[in-house]
């Protein structure tokens, strides 16, 4: 049969990326607590395509996911971009999977258990010329209590829900968890599933004796990474979902090698 995708194409363009999107498909993930987290995750394949050919072989990336069906988690990156590269004829290769994680998390006063949901996602990239590059990023839901508010006001201040997107490149392998413990611990409060009426209580009264605007989480975060000597470059963003504007308040720090971005 004619393979039309490896016909001449005469426009002598390269493209970048392409490949498939939105798998949805089981993985594993590494638990701390646990071993391992079976969850189902978002999975995008791309390689890059030399100008000379017409397409790829889009039913190689599915081929590829199936062969490692059972054994897909972060241990094996590195050997499916190769194969991916490969099997693809392509220069580089990248793989990204998006999955919820489930941690469980202890009410801070009654001990009431819940399951918090954490979106994470695993990046990787592999060049014939970059290297193997690998990324990691969660999602952590917090709460602030806004510092200029407390001031001013007579009494209260207001507060509202936030979400902590941090990203890193490691030298050695960085738990989920432990990455959602810096984020949660550099906000005002965290979010919890389950709060009987003296957890409320907690929880709202630690959040209020500690206001920190957006700048606050980010420069609070940044600071514990810099010192940490197993991460190479972060990058971290806030966003508060205002309680009494119409917008939300943001902020990002990116570092890499004592450099801000």
């Amino acid at each position: 049969m004619i393979d039309v995708q490896s016909q001449v194409d005469h426009r002598n363009i390269n493209v970048d990326k392409v490949g498939v999107k939105d798998i949805r498909y089981p993985v594993t993930v590494m638990d701390k607590c646990n071993g391992l987290q079976h969850t189902v995750a978002f999975i995008n394949m791309y390689v890059s395509l030399p100008r000379e050919f017409k397409g790829t072989h889009m039913s190689r990336f599915i081929e590829i996911l199936n062969e490692f069906h059972g054994n897909l988690d972060i241990r094996e990156f590195s050997t499916i971009l190769k194969a991916m590269q490969e099997r693809l004829n392509s220069q580089s290769a990248h793989l990204e999977i998006s999955f919820p994680y489930f941690m469980k998390k202890l009410s801070p006063v009654t001990a009431a258990a819940g399951l918090m949901e954490y979106m994470c996602r695993i990046s990787g990239s592999l060049g014939r010329k970059s290297g193997f590059d690998l990324i990691s990023e969660v999602n952590v839901p917090i709460t602030t209590v806004c510092p200029c508010s407390r001031e001013i006001s007579d009494h209260g201040a207001h507060n509202q829900r936030g979400v902590v997107r941090l990203a890193v490149r490691f030298k050695r392998f960085v738990w989920i968890e432990d990455l959602v413990e810096l984020v949660e611990g550099s906000a005002s409060c965290d979010v919890f599933s389950v709060l009987k009426r003296p957890d409320e209580k907690y929880v709202t009264e630690k959040a209020y004796g500690n206001p920190k605007f957006v700048e606050d989480v980010v420069r609070d975060i940044a600071q514990q990474l810099e010192q940490d000597a197993n991460i190479m470059w972060f990058k971290v963003d806030v966003e508060n979902f205002e309680s009494i504007h119409n917008h939300s308040a943001y902020a990002c720090i990116e570092k890499r090698n004592g450099a801000f971005f």
